[in-house]
């Protein structure tokens, strides 16, 4: 009987020991309580022609390393002709993606195709005659996309923005909406690009307003009616403006959360989350001095957004050290991800490169690596 109570109580202790520390409460920091991962495959547009595949795992409780790359590789769809903004993978089939150009090549043609991301392989390449409206002669081009289940919509980012509508089987173009339709004249904005809501019903274009060239910082958000983009027709079912810093809040990519509820607006120097709704603002994030922030998507469960950003580093050699000049280190831009968490409404500025940490092993470490919009397959 003894015995027993003796081993009792060593239980007891140990459980209590076990308690103390684990236990989250109201003072202890949540990153130190072990919780759900998350893993997935991100493709992330650059300049050079190709999209940055990575296999990420994100882990919340780690602030150290909040995402991390497991393997960096990926998928070229070109030459610098094809610098790219846009990934879009199909609804449909998640093993392929929609993409646009960002610049014209050398016969200022401006391109929209898709690719298997099974093998690498480019399905189909389409180059497009920069319409007069909106010449194409140098970026911006196309940023953002989104799409229906038969047609992919690539935004055109430059001076007059429209919508395209493509057929997704043969890459055909069927329509070219125009951002005058809503009554935006040439010179009153800047950039303009959208997304689909997740049913499909709607589709949200986000449009900078300016002044001489440069934005305000007040932010147009206008939802149409998907039926009617897809027969080449924009019909406004809601709008609202918020308001930024001049010439430093920029609008850029933007997802719906997965349950339609929200919406994550990358705009330069903070993200904005919207009520998908009413579009008020839910929530806003400065991001940190020396970072820009291009798309923001959720997680599977809404729980968390991978965030893309472009973030001013050292640049280095192949070895990883400091590349001098003049006595003092050349700072270089590089492609990095960030992590939101949506339930506590809070950043961390820990960063991952998604792009140097590939291009300083060729050489490339001194040079600035520019990415933009995302797309994830996420591991169930």
């Amino acid at each position: 009987m003894k015995k027993l109570m003796a081993v009792a109580v060593v239980v007891a202790l140990v459980f209590v020991a076990y308690l103390s520390f684990t236990t989250v409460d109201s003072k202890t920091p949540v990153a130190v309580a072990a919780g759900k991962t998350y893993s997935g495959t991100v493709y992330v547009a650059g300049m050079g022609g190709h999209f940055a595949k990575a296999d990420v795992t994100i882990d919340p409780s780690n602030a150290a390393e909040p995402v991390k790359i497991n393997n960096l590789d990926r998928v070229v769809i070109g030459d610098k002709d094809y610098a790219t903004h846009d990934a879009r993978i199909d609804v449909n089939d998640r093993n392929v993606m929609f993409w646009s150009t960002y610049v014209p090549d050398k016969n200022k043609k401006i391109h929209v195709g898709k690719t298997d991301l099974k093998t690498g392989n480019v399905i189909k390449d389409v180059a497009l005659t920069p319409d007069p409206k909106a010449p194409a002669e140098k970026a911006p081009a196309y940023c953002a996309s989104g799409q229906s289940k038969n047609f992919y919509m690539p935004v055109f980012m430059g001076q007059e923005g429209y919508v395209d509508v493509i057929d997704k089987k043969d890459m055909s173009l069927k329509h070219r909406v125009w951002m005058s339709d809503l009554g935006y004249a040439k010179g009153t904005y800047k950039f303009t690009h959208g997304i689909n809501s997740p049913d499909m019903k709607s589709f949200l274009l986000v449009v900078n307003q300016a002044k001489e060239g440069k934005g305000t910082g007040d932010i147009d958000f206008v939802l149409v009616d998907m039926k009617s983009l897809e027969k080449g027709k924009l019909k406004k079912t809601a709008k609202a403006t918020l308001k930024g810093a001049p010439d430093k809040t920029i609008t850029f990519r933007q997802y719906f959360s997965n349950n339609g509820k929200q919406i994550y607006q990358s705009a330069g120097d903070r993200l904005w989350v919207l009520d998908a709704k009413t579009l008020a603002l839910v929530d806003e994030k400065i991001m940190p001095e020396g970072s820009q922030i291009h798309d923001a998507q959720t997680t599977a469960d809404d729980q968390f957004a991978l965030l893309t950003v472009r973030t001013v580093t050292e640049g280095c050699d192949a070895d990883g050290k400091a590349i001098m000049k003049d006595g003092k280190s050349v700072d270089i831009t590089d492609g990095t991800f960030m992590l939101y968490d949506a339930g506590a409404k809070k950043l961390s500025e820990k960063a991952t490169s998604a792009c140097l940490a590939c291009h300083k092993g060729i050489g490339l470490g001194d040079k600035n690596a520019v990415l933009c919009g995302l797309d994830t397959n996420w591991n169930k």
